[in-house]
């Protein structure tokens, strides 16, 4: 019986004839050539369509595993390993189940009060993820803000609908956790300064929406400072900063300064902060991105801005006792801005009018008792007015997408 040979000579191997495995073996000595063992043995396996088909499954069962153990071990209190000294994107945690569940629900949902994002683009850079940490790090942004929401779901990691995972509670705020403290890693491994995108500015306000929905307030005005900082130094409160960007950017970034604006303006209010932007660019329009198959759902949006638009510095500081008092022409002037905001709508059967319409009429409200006061801050907070404080900021706005969490407490 012989042995087999593990091993075949270069020559042999070539040749395609057996080897011995003897140095020098047969066939090399009758051909009087040199034989030598230095090709790199290939690896055994399959080769071809059936090796791309297994590496394809590894690297689905390793997104599929990858979250679920995270996820499992966080709720059962087990500590991680100690993380790797990497700044690079966890291989597995943002599955492409995850991000397309999270980008369904935003524009199914949260779309018409958050209008800065363009589905088919986000889509596209969805499918070159690993490729660009900035895209990477707006969408882990956006699925820790959906796993927030009331109605999200949590993408199933099991075809089993009562594992493990997908029964217990509290796995939606924790996946968010995960996917939050993900973000913040990654992030510091690229400078965002260098070259501010769309997608920066977007995970500055997720990172914001997402503390807020958290309580944790303090995190929430630093990111959302974070947002306005950096529109500032790109020049985004000025208008012909818009004429660089191109018929989708530049509607969505527009917008975004907005909802950044509006959002600042009721933080202020709700909890005493102070403003940094301004009413410096023209406001959007629901004609601004002809392509925009969602245009129709701006209006709450639009109005929105509106409502907020005639608050500035002063007002704020008479809010905040920052300022001892303000002329009557003064409230005249706001008073007549937001008489006419809502008259075109007030037969919208728009679901965001009611909650507009009593905005509208808190602001009003306020402005009557600023009169009364003879735009004297001290006698304006010796009126009782925290019965009814800010109903308007209480939908944050649209309640910030996170439904049901107000920004004011009864």
């Amino acid at each position: 019986m012989t042995t087999a040979v593990k091993r075949a000579c270069d020559a042999c191997h070539r040749r395609k004839v057996k080897c011995d495995g003897i140095n020098p073996c047969r066939n090399c000595s009758a051909s009087q050539l040199s034989c030598t063992y230095n090709a790199i043995p290939q690896k055994k396996g399959p080769k071809g369509s059936r090796a791309k088909v297994i590496s394809e499954l590894r690297e689905k069962q390793q997104h599929q595993t990858s979250l679920t153990t995270k996820l499992q071990n966080r709720i059962a209190g087990i500590n991680s390993p100690a993380p790797v000294p990497s700044l690079a994107p966890t291989p597995g945690l943002l599955t492409p189940e995850l991000i397309r569940e999270s980008v369904d629900f935003f524009f199914a949902n949260m779309y018409s009060t958050m209008p800065i994002l363009h589905r088919q683009r986000l889509e596209q850079q969805a499918l070159y993820v690993d490729q660009s940490v900035d895209t990477y790090c707006l969408l882990t942004s956006l699925c820790a803000f959906m796993m927030l929401q009331p109605g999200m779901q949590m993408p199933s990691m099991s075809n089993d609908p009562y594992s493990y995972e997908n029964m217990m509670p509290g796995t939606n705020i924790v996946t968010a956790t995960l996917l939050l403290e993900e973000t913040l890693r990654v992030r510091k491994g690229y400078d965002l300064l260098e070259s501010p995108s769309l997608n920066t500015l977007c995970t500055s306000y997720f990172l914001f929406a997402y503390y807020y929905g958290m309580e944790l307030h303090d995190k929430a005005w630093y990111y959302l400072r974070e947002a306005t900082t950096i529109a500032h130094m790109i020049g985004m409160n000025k208008e012909e900063t818009y004429m660089n960007y191109d018929g989708l950017e530049g509607p969505r970034r527009r917008r975004l300064y907005w909802l950044l604006f509006v959002t600042e303006r009721a933080y202020a209010l709700q909890r005493h902060r102070p403003l940094t932007l301004q009413a410096s660019i023209n406001p959007p329009t629901a004609t601004d991105d002809p392509t925009d198959p969602l245009a129709s759902q701006l209006n709450g949006f639009l109005l929105l801005v509106n409502l907020f638009r005639p608050f500035d510095d002063a007002f704020v500081a008479l809010w905040n006792r920052a300022m001892g008092e303000c002329s009557d022409s003064y409230v005249s002037n706001i008073q007549k801005q937001l008489q006419g905001v809502l008259p075109a709508y007030l037969n919208s059967q728009e679901s965001q009018l009611a909650e507009l319409q009593i905005n509208q009429q808190w602001l009003k409200n306020m402005q009557w008792q600023m009169s009364l006061a003879g735009g004297n801050a001290g006698e304006l907070y010796s009126i009782d007015i925290g019965r009814d404080l800010l109903p308007m900021v209480s939908h944050f706005p649209g309640s910030l997408g996170l439904l049901g969490l107000g920004l004011v407490r009864p």
